[in-house]
């Protein structure tokens, strides 16, 4: 239902900008939606909830998709490009309490309450913010999850991205925004992106109408920042992006399970450029496999250079192998 709910909003804009076109939505489902009885760091496919739909858009069946950009691996398969990053909705997590929980927060629960995530950045800081509480996997579409939660007693409360919930219209069920001091969010979370041919320029023109210029280069430092440190769902790593008067922030850190041990920095850079017209063969650059023609190319590798930077100031300090033994914990559980 979410991803119907994404898509209809992204055709709605599109329909607005290009009123003559005919969209037809097609639905499909992906190997992250069947597999229900795994937790989604250990099914250990990257491509999760994309792979059936970027099959569709190489045999011309559909011309664009759209994904949450967290759901978007760092590096996209040959011929494929994110050709739109829309405007980023809230990208905190919040907390979904069980109705009898109704109006408390996490630190007020009761010691030993158990707390639905089948994330493992979310449960690697809370574990350590929150060390009474205990923490399990949760899976299921929003609707599912919180069915689970309401109607049966295992959970006292689940955390969700905040984004979700509003796009359901499901405002109303948080009990609690998760501040970035309390949970640094997930690379691209809340921003919705509309993966292309990367060789299809008509398509391309037409969705970068869609591109939000501060998203794309928040996401860019993030996903540039992921892809150095070779992230992804089987470890804890998470961010922070602000972008202010032309300064852009990155806070990135890095957990291992049981959020005992991190490692957290944030660094800063000019993103202040001018749009040029950067006509020639170098207008179809891709970010971290995004391609923004109507954002100044150099801002783009500014916001890069952040993100590679910063993940490379975690190395210097031990980052791997604080990633090294959370993968390696992680395929053991």
């Amino acid at each position: 239902q979410l991803a119907r709910i994404q898509t209809d909003s992204v055709v709605e804009m599109l329909r607005e900008l290009y009123p003559d076109l005919h969209f037809e939505i097609v639905a499909m489902s992906t190997t992250g939606d069947k597999i229900l009885d795994t937790a989604l760091s250990k099914i250990g496919e990257k491509s999760l909830f994309t792979k059936e739909l970027e099959s569709a858009l190489e045999r011309n069946e559909v011309d664009l998709v759209v994904h949450s950009l967290k759901d978007l691996p760092t590096s996209l398969p040959p011929g494929f490009t994110i050709g739109a990053v829309c405007k980023r909705e809230n990208p905190l997590d919040a907390v979904v309490f069980h109705p009898k929980n109704c109006g408390k927060t996490l630190s007020l629960l009761p010691e030993k309450s158990v707390i639905g995530t089948s994330s493992l950045r979310r449960a690697a800081q809370l574990k350590k913010k929150f060390p009474q509480l205990e923490f399990r996997d949760i899976r299921g579409n929003l609707n599912t999850r919180i069915k689970k939660l309401d109607e049966k007693e295992d959970f006292s409360a689940i955390i969700l991205a905040a984004a979700g919930l509003k796009r359901m219209g499901w405002e109303n069920r948080i009990g609690q925004l998760l501040s970035p001091e309390d949970c640094l969010y997930a690379v691209g979370q809340g921003a919705l992106a509309v993966e292309v041919r990367a060789k299809d320029q008509e398509i391309l023109n037409m969705v970068s109408a869609l591109h939000d210029a501060d998203t794309v280069l928040c996401c860019i430092a993030e996903r540039a920042f992921m892809k150095r440190l070779e992230g992804g769902c089987s470890v804890p790593v998470a961010v922070s992006t602000t972008l202010k008067d032309g300064q852009l922030y990155l806070t990135g850190a890095v957990y291992s399970l049981d959020g005992s041990d991190s490692l957290k920095e944030t660094m800063q850079t000019s993103v202040h450029y001018p749009q040029q017209n950067e006509d020639g063969p170098n207008d179809d650059v891709q970010h971290v496999g995004i391609t923004a023609k109507n954002v100044p190319g150099q801002a783009q590798d500014a916001a890069e250079s952040l993100g590679v930077e910063l993940a490379g100031l975690l190395l210097s300090k031990g980052a791997k192998h604080i990633l090294s033994v959370a993968r390696q914990l992680n395929d053991t559980r």
